[in-house]
């Protein structure tokens, strides 16, 4: 039996003003290196950043609600519980809350947790 998981995903939208490869590059050579410091209990933290695609229908690339999702891993349920209670909260360490003023818009952060259900298909 595998030893539970619990994930915590983040919906962050960057600031106005601040194009996608600004945005990308402060996030993973500045932001990054501040959140790590805070990641005791984390057990993968992964940064996926959306390349939206034009639409069949309408045809132009719509600007999305998010520009990144952030992925949270935990082993432990209490770290976990604590971790989204802080985070859907909005209470974070003062220099964290600094930095993501330079970096979010924080009226369009959210959170969620998850359930995976993973499927396994036969091999082609």
């Amino acid at each position: 039996m595998t030893t539970p998981s619990h994930k915590l995903l983040l919906f962050l939208k960057r600031r106005p003003g601040m194009s996608l490869q600004e945005f990308r590059d402060y996030y993973e050579n500045v932001h990054r290196k501040l959140a790590e410091k805070y990641a005791s209990g984390i057990r993968r933290y992964v940064r996926r950043y959306v390349q939206p695609l034009s639409n069949p229908r309408t045809g132009p690339i719509e600007e999305m609600e998010f520009d990144v999702i952030t992925e949270l891993w935990f082993d432990d349920r209490a770290v976990f519980d604590k971790v989204a209670e802080l985070t859907s909260g909005g209470v974070l360490p003062p220099e964290i809350e600094e930095d993501e003023k330079r970096l979010f818009d924080r009226t369009k952060s959210r959170s969620a947790t998850v359930v995976e259900c993973d499927s396994e298909l036969a091999a082609p």
